[in-house]
């Protein structure tokens, strides 16, 4: 793999690799990447792969390439704005405390104190802070409140230091919605060319690769919420009053946004969770006048601050902000553009509020990054243990646009076929039928007594996991844990240190979640992961494809499907000691046509449908 990295970058060419796990992919790009001389982006799935490299694989070749010392890497790390502190927005808040309860004082105690202390800015140093800290969120350094170089504490800001520091750098290290960001801000034209915080590079190298549609595609689409609109309304008070310049004019102007905004966002069709906003026309047709309201409620506020007589700086970020969601809006209910699909998702806010989301997105993304990513690169790298289906790369080609790639898939080298038993049960019902989810518990109950617990009990949705969960709480003997009731990192450590524990989670376990040993020796998947057919971006991607001539099952539902299914099994062996049951409750993977396809792409499991071998491999009598 580093040999075939360090020819794509010498002679300039687009590389995607398949490597299997414990390849020591990270290593095998680095060193290459080292050599080449050329400043190079690093782009990861997740933040834990980032900390990996910057705190360990990175040290390790220094270690191995500067045995005395005598030499030095120049690496950083960069996470997203909302990671770091703002330093303005501390020292704003001290003069003018808005706290609300003892805690967020404790919070804000802490947050003050560390902030003489720490060299970066980044939240992840805060270990006592809690993932979902309110008063994080009014602290953090999202470009949303950005002053930029007018701040009065711009030298002294970490995103500055940041930026400074990857000016510096050969290697940069960052995770995809961060990189994705930032080439997006750059595309907008409105932006300054300078815009993004990544500096230009040689190369670019996708660590989990096979993440980068769904993420390109939410960061060139657009998003607005109430929620945002919310956010512009208090940003743009607690300045005025903290600068004692909020007029009655500009207060009116706030409160018909606010309630123009809550008026709109209400109208808005009903529905649960995220669903397809196909008749736009029809809605504008009968709320026209409200739409319109609400566009001009833009207006009038951004009118209105700009003719503030002394005003502070920060104003004219919330002038641009009021015109940004006014051109959003427009878009979001007015464009015509073929290649998108319009849709709301409705969450559960805080004290029975509900967020409501309109978004766009790119129904192809290949088009978009073909021309502004991958046609202006030098050199691409995708690589991850689950890139081909079918032992080829056809489908992420297509997906994303990458033409003229050098291809290579490198197999494992553990011993899969001695290592893992793949199981399917051969007498399950349809995983579609009310008698699934019974036969299931009962099929789980005992592989699990088979396995001694141990095991990960994975699911394609939260509904067949709680009902599955309630079903088998007063069956098994062993310690039961699930997701949703504690944060994933606090479930993954308690899984480690308790003995026999089986854990039921749904897709946020299904990649990038490391457990080695005994104490992980099951896996069981619920079903064939077919993404939801019902989600609006889903659904206009297939009517897409067969409008095109295409068939979006095999060309798009089943590599997807058979990518994700990798990426579960690959939970189980992690090291060349592990040994376990890789388990599939779905038995179309043997009955339909479209089975041969998953069956093709996984690594050479030995496979059964007989139980007895499945009690002998644990040695079970």
């Amino acid at each position: 793999m580093a040999q075939a990295v360090e020819q794509a970058l010498a002679e300039k060419r687009h590389l995607i690799v398949e490597a299997g796990t414990g390849t020591g992919k990270t290593l095998a790009y680095l060193l290459p990447v080292i050599r080449s001389g050329k400043r190079v982006i690093i782009s990861t799935g997740t933040k834990n792969l980032q900390e990996q490299l910057f705190n360990k694989d990175v040290p390790f070749l220094e270690q191995a390439l500067f045995p005395n010392g005598e030499g030095k890497l120049n690496v950083c790390y960069m996470k997203g704005r909302n990671n770091y502190l703002c330093r303005k927005k501390l020292y704003d808040l001290t003069d003018q405390p808005v706290l609300s309860g003892l805690e967020e004082i404790e919070h804000y105690r802490a947050i003050a104190a560390w902030e003489k202390a720490t060299h970066t800015g980044d939240r992840a140093e805060l270990a006592a802070l809690p993932e979902a800290s309110m008063l994080w969120h009014k602290l953090d350094a999202r470009s949303d409140t950005c002053l930029g170089q007018k701040c009065s504490s711009f030298d002294k800001c970490f995103i500055t230091e940041m930026h400074r520091r990857a000016m510096e750098s050969d290697i940069i290290i960052v995770n995809h919605h961060l990189f994705f960001a930032d080439l997006a801000i750059k595309q907008q034209s409105e932006y300054a060319p300078d815009a993004g915080i990544l500096p230009e590079a040689g190369a670019v190298i996708f660590d989990e690769a096979h993440e980068l549609e769904d993420v390109a595609g939410s960061y060139f689409g657009v998003s607005i919420s109430n929620g945002r609109v919310e956010e512009l309304c208090r940003d743009v008070e607690a300045s005025l009053q903290r600068n004692h310049a909020l007029s009655a004019s500009i207060s009116g102007a706030v409160k018909s946004l606010r309630d123009r905004s809550m008026f709109f966002f209400a109208l808005l069709p009903q529905g649960e969770g995220r669903f397809a906003f196909e008749n736009r026309r029809e809605f504008l047709e009968e709320n026209g006048d409200e739409f319109l309201a609400l566009q001009q409620s833009f207006t009038r506020l951004g009118s209105e601050l700009v003719n503030l007589p002394s005003k502070p700086e920060e104003v004219f970020n919330f002038v641009h902000r009021a015109q940004e969601l006014q051109v959003q809006l427009g878009f979001l209910m007015e464009s015509e553009d073929r290649n998108t699909v319009f849709w709301i998702e409705r969450r559960r806010g805080g004290r029975e509020r509900q967020n409501v989301f309109l978004q766009a997105t790119p129904i192809d993304v290949a088009p978009i990054l073909k021309s502004c990513l991958f046609d202006q690169l030098e050199c691409a790298v995708l690589t991850s243990a689950t890139l081909a289906v079918g032992g080829g790369f056809d489908y992420i080609r297509k997906r994303l646009g990458l033409e003229h790639a050098r291809e290579i898939v490198l197999p494992s080298h553990f011993d899969y076929e001695n290592q893992a038993l793949f199981y399917v049960p051969p007498d399950m019902p349809d995983p579609r039928t009310p008698q699934f989810a019974a036969k299931a518990a009962d099929c789980i109950r005992r592989l699990l007594e088979i396995s001694r617990g141990r095991a990960f009990v994975l699911f394609t949705s939260y509904a067949q996991m709680n009902d599955v969960y309630q079903r088998l709480l007063s069956e098994i003997e062993f310690p039961m844990l699930r997701q949703g009731d504690a944060p994933k990192s606090a479930l993954l450590e308690e899984f480690r240190v308790t003995p026999n524990a089986v854990l039921f989670a749904t897709s946020s376990f299904w990649q990038g979640v490391d457990v080695r040993g005994e104490q992980l020796s099951c896996v069981i998947i619920d079903r064939l992961p077919f993404a939801v057919p019902s989600d609006p971006v889903v659904a206009a991607r297939v009517k897409s494809i067969d409008a095109e001539g295409g068939n979006a099952f095999f060309q798009y539902q089943v590599p997807a499907a058979v990518i994700t299914l990798k990426q579960g099994f690959g939970r189980l062996i992690r090291s060349l000691h592990d040994r376990g049951l890789l388990v599939l409750l779905d038995n179309r993977i043997l009955k339909k046509q479209y089975g041969r396809v998953f069956v093709e792409s996984l690594p050479n499991y030995r496979k059964t449908t007989d139980l007895r071998q499945v009690e002998e491999f644990f040695g079970v009598s």
